[in-house]
This record gives structure tokens, C-alpha cells and sequence, in this order.
């Protein structure tokens, strides 16, 4: 006796595998979906509010065994590109300024794919764009450069990052340089809270809310703190915190 079709083996299997490859495009679709919208949030043309972003790569050659090279990249309100922030040190062989202000891609350098330390966007990140531009532009360190201890492009990073807090930038113990101060040795910890003392950026201690607590020794920092815990050459074991939206202003209370 014969089985129905809809009964036979047969039929079951072509059943499930009909089942199977809907699942499959269902899947697909929706993850190309998913993919196209991360695209158009990363797009600065399809993204309307002011955005900041601070990065961080490895460095090229033997160097990158050490450190990070990092940038700040700004995106205005209705803009279509970002403008990137940077300290480039071999510029200084044919120009008077190692600082560079351009329109550039922000998620790589020099080949490498850049690891996001913060960002800022939408209500109030506008005025903290205007921030960065006079910071950078007031930069003392930029016609010299020193790979080791600093002024490099960490010192310049961290130079901005103190200058607008808000930005809440934790940078790894691989950027190297961070911690150069030039001729003082108290200040606030690179993110711009708590507070570091630093002996030309070779020897110290920081600790803030932001990077927990860090010990310098020759450069090479350890410390543990809300990312994670931060060692020489690994950088940091632990994710970035980041969150990108302003906290709301405090409320003021009326005096009577």
C-alpha cells in the first residue's frame, strides 16, 4: 500500500529543507538589513547631528609592538565629512607644526582599523566641537615632537581630552605619551577628572573615575579601572564604556 505524498519520507525531508532555506533567507535578509543600517549610521552624509569620536590604532613598524597612535574626529551638525585631529611627527621635517587638521576617513590609520576610546553625539556636542577646535589650535607642544616620553600624538589627545571633560575619553596604557605634562607635574588625569602627577611623563600616578587608577613606570602604565584592567603592550583587558550621549545639565534650584 501506498503512502500519500504529504506522509511519505520523502516528502517530509523536501518539506524540511523547503522550511530550512525560507529560515535561511528570512536570515540573510534581515542580517543585510541590519548591516545597512550600521553603514548609514557610520555615514556622516546620512547622519545629520554634530558627532565626536576619539580613535586609536597601533602605530606602523616596531613601534607598534608599544603604542597607539591616536586622533579626535568631529563631525558638525549637517555636515557631510569628518574632520580629523591629529599630531603627525615626521610632518615637523618639512613644516613648522606636527598638528594636522584635515577631512579624512576617522576609522582607520595608516592601514589599520581604529579602536573607538569615546563618543559624543547630538543635543549639546556642537559647542564641545567649537571646544576642540580652540584646544587643538592652542596646542603648545606643536612644533616638537618626541616619541618617548612625549609630546607625541597621545599627548595631544590627552591635551584635549582635559580640555573638554565631557568627552569622558579612558585611553589604553599603549598610548604612550598621555601622561607628558611638560614642565609641570600636577594635573588632571588625561579624561580631564581626578587628578595625576606625573614627572615628565616617565614616572606617576593618576586616578579619576573615568580611568580608575593608573601608575606610570617609564612610560608603561598598569591600572585597573572601570574598562578593565590596562597593562604595557596588551593595552587593555576589558571593554570601553562608552556612552555617547551628554548627561542633562543639573537642574538649578530657585533661590527665593
Amino acid at each position: 500500500m501506498k503512502l500519500p505524498v504529504l506522509c511519505h519520507p520523502a516528502g517530509a525531508r523536501m518539506r524540511s529543507v523547503g522550511k530550512n532555506m525560507i529560515l535561511r533567507f528570512i536570515t540573510g535578509l534581515l542580517a543585510l538589513t541590519a548591516a545597512t543600517a550600521a553603514a548609514e549610521v557610520h555615514d556622516p552624509a546620512k547622519v545629520d547631528e554634530p558627532i565626536v569620536r576619539v580613535y586609536g590604532a597601533r602605530t606602523m613598524g616596531a613601534k607598534g609592538l608599544f603604542g597607539v597612535h591616536t586622533w579626535i574626529a568631529v563631525k558638525p551638525q549637517g555636515t557631510s565629512e569628518y574632520t580629523v585631529y591629529e599630531i603627525i611627527g615626521w610632518r615637523l621635517r618639512y613644516q613648522d607644526t606636527a598638528l594636522v587638521i584635515r577631512n579624512r576617513n576617522p576609522e582607520r590609520w595608516a592601514g589599520s582599523e581604529g579602536e573607538l576610546y569615546a563618543e559624543k553625539r547630538g543635543a549639546g556636542v556642537g559647542e564641545l566641537i567649537t571646544r576642540i577646535d580652540k584646544a587643538a589650535r592652542e596646542y603648545p607642544y606643536a612644533n616638537t615632537y618626541t616619541l618617548w616620553p612625549g609630546p607625541n600624538s597621545n599627548t595631544f589627545t590627552a591635551w584635549i581630552a582635559r580640555a573638554v571633560p565631557e568627552l569622558e575619553v579612558d585611553l589604553p596604557a599603549t598610548a604612550i605619551g598621555k601622561d607628558y605634562l611638560g614642565g609641570s607635574v600636577f594635573a588632571r588625569a588625561p579624561s580631564g577628572s581626578g587628578f595625576q602627577f606625573s614627572l615628565a611623563g616617565l614616572f606617576g600616578v593618576a586616578a579619576s573615575g573615568v580611568e580608575g587608577l593608573e601608575f606610570n613606570v617609564l612610560s608603561l602604565n598598569f591600572g585597573l579601572g572601570p574598562s578593565g584592567l590596562k597593562l604595557p603592550l596588551i593595552g587593555r583587558i576589558g571593554s570601553v564604556r562608552i556612552d555617547s550621549a551628554l548627561p542633562a545639565p543639573e537642574q538649578q534650584t530657585a533661590t527665593p
